[in-house]
């Protein structure tokens, strides 16, 4: 019997063993594994287990307390976590970007240490880093588009000229952008610059340059920095495209003559997140994690008090550029984490319309991002403005949140010169300009992301369509196509004033989305801004309950009810809420 059981014993263990051999590759994203087997240079980006709890950044109101809590609970999590696995490079010699705005690291190894790796207790999944690019405009312009009274046609069309007037033009409110980088100074930029005082520049907490290697995709045919113009890890702001001085003039750009910005007293900051159009997942979250804590031009003593109060983001990551279901896990927390820390984070819903879930690339198809479509100068949705709902990650989400101008928008480019471009890329910088009018109007909003953010959605002009799109009709609001409608400042700002004035948060009705219908499986009520507890009953043809569940949280909820065993048939559905009451039918098959 002892040695029967013996037997047994060392069975077990030689189980084990090969099941830990063969576990690490459940770990590893299957790009990764091609690689491997092939026996290429990897490029990875390595995610920990260990998530810091920064829920209780939700209670603080000060957007200083907010960002400084949140900065510290993310940076302590990485120095505890990542410890074992920087020690491990560095005595391998391998390349190594430690993060905390996600528990992360980048590492570039050679593939033969992948298993030992990948076996790591404390490492959840290993992805690849791969490519990212900005949206391109779509269109060039050289005529004059500009509205009545020699106004920026897109400025007029939001009012936001009307909120100047009210004496609100941006003072107090610094935006950021990352982007191709920034002609720092372009007349219509230069006195915006947070590092500028008028005589002396200082970078130090302003700029970043988050590309410190040419991209193969350029079609280099050596690393010699000198290939870019403006070279890398630059200590001056430099754009080495145009793409980012257009944006960053729509949101603050002006001079004595001539006003461009949405925001022409706000100031900004930027960081250079791609290479010639071309960035990776690590260049990415090296700009958003500078944000929420920026640091001196040696990427020295970080300080969550020179944060932005908002960030354009006008770039997708496609799957032919790298991203996928294996990494849009790791993205969509940096993004979350970010707005946890006060910060909004607008972000060009694209430019791949007009077809339904067109709104398919990171970071724009995420909960936390305040996606943006772009509409034309009469004022309906331009025809490349991607739509949703969000297919690609399964969760069917209503996309974008809103629209704005993005056709023929006149901006800044590189050379003290000015030009006009269309994309979703010239419609987010309206939106951020208009975070900054409205923090302008109500400083005591800075920090409260999700409610700007249904300021923004609450006061916009209400858009419809006869596309329906993720089983949601073009007459409802929000739609698949505009979201809530196109931007109006000026009822965002008055909005801002009363809620400050009241003290209390005006939020809009409740928006829910019921889907698949016909359903065969699983049914899911995709709820939005729900005050208080939501309660769901789900009734037969002759009024029997056949679900119920009562769901206690706030906010956004999606729940699934499974109705595997249930017969073929007309159901009724009945949705109960603090504000919210809703019934409908749908049909099993």
């Amino acid at each position: 019997m002892k040695k029967i059981v013996s037997i047994l014993f060392v069975s077990l263990i030689v189980t084990q063993a090969v099941f830990a051999q063969n576990n690490w590759r459940s770990k590893v994203a299957p790009k990764v594994l091609i690689k491997y087997t092939e026996g290429e240079n990897l490029d990875l980006l390595v995610q920990f287990k260990v998530k810091a709890d920064i829920s209780a950044a939700k209670s603080i109101t000060s957007k200083a307390a907010k960002g400084r809590f949140v900065y510290d609970a993310l940076r302590s999590t990485a120095h505890s976590t990542q410890k074992r696995t920087l020690q491990w490079a560095e005595k391998h010699h391998f390349q190594s970007q430690s993060f905390y705005v996600v528990n992360a690291i980048r590492l570039v190894m050679p593939s033969s240490y992948l298993e030992e790796l990948a076996s790591f207790d404390e490492i959840s999944f290993v992805s690849d880093n791969g490519l990212m690019k900005f949206h391109e405009p779509v269109e060039k312009y050289t005529t004059n588009l500009r509205g009545p009274n020699g106004i920026e046609w897109g400025i007029d069309m939001i009012n936001a000229n009307d909120v100047w007037a009210l004496g609100y033009r941006g003072e107090g409110v610094v935006v950021g952008g990352e982007d191709t980088g920034y002609d720092w100074t372009h007349p219509a930029l230069q006195s915006k610059y947070r590092g500028w005082d008028g005589t002396i520049a200082d970078h130090n907490y302003n700029w970043h340059d988050a590309i410190h290697e040419l991209n193969p995709l350029n079609g280099d045919t050596t690393n010699n920095p000198l290939n870019n113009p403006c070279g890398l890890d630059s200590k001056v702001p430099c754009d080495d495209g145009s793409h980012g001085t257009h944006t960053m003039g729509t949101m603050i750009g002006s001079t004595l003559d001539d006003t461009i910005g949405v925001a022409p007293a706000a100031k900004w900051i930027g960081v250079r997140n791609m290479e010639r159009g071309w960035g990776k997942p690590s260049t990415y979250i090296e700009a958003f994690e500078w944000f929420i804590a920026p640091t001196d031009l040696d990427n020295q003593n970080p300080n969550p008090d020179k944060s932005p109060d908002v960030i354009n983001n006008s770039w997708g990551c496609p799957p032919q550029e790298g991203c996928d279901l294996s990494n849009f896990n790791i993205m969509n927390a940096v993004v979350a984490n970010v707005k946890a820390s006060g910060i909004v984070v607008v972000v060009s819903a694209g430019n791949s319309g007009s077809g339904c879930g067109s709104v398919d690339d990171p970071a724009a198809i995420f909960e936390e991002s305040f996606s943006v479509g772009a509409t034309r100068q009469n004022d309906t949705i331009a025809n490349f403005s991607s739509r949703g709902s969000v297919t690609v990650d399964g969760s069917n989400r209503t996309k974008p949140n809103v629209s704005a101008p993005g056709v023929g928008v006149r901006s800044s480019i590189p050379g003290n010169d000015y030009a006009f471009f269309s994309g979703t890329s010239m419609a987010g910088p309206h939106v951020v300009g208009a975070v900054a009018l409205i923090l302008s109007a109500a400083p005591e909003l800075k920090g409260n992301v999700d409610v700007i953010e249904d300021i923004l959605e609450q006061t916009a002009v209400p858009k419809y369509s006869d596309q329906s799109c993720g089983g949601i009709d073009g007459s409802a609001l929000p739609n698949n196509t505009y979201g809530y409608g196109r931007i109006d400042v000026l009822k965002a700002v008055e909005l801002a004033l009363l809620t400050v004035s009241s003290g209390e948060t005006f939020l809009k009705n409740p928006s829910v989305n019921v889907f698949p219908n016909p359903v065969s499986k699983d049914l899911y009520f995709d709820v939005k801004d729900l005050k208080g507890e939501l309660n769901i009953e789900i009734f037969d043809a002759l009024g029997k309950i056949i679900f119920k569940s009562k769901e206690l949280s706030s906010g956004n909820r999606l729940v699934k009810c499974e109705l595997h065993d249930e017969n073929h048939g007309m159901y009724f559905y009945k949705l109960t809420g603090q504000n919210l009451q809703l019934t409908g039918k749908f049909l099993k098959i």
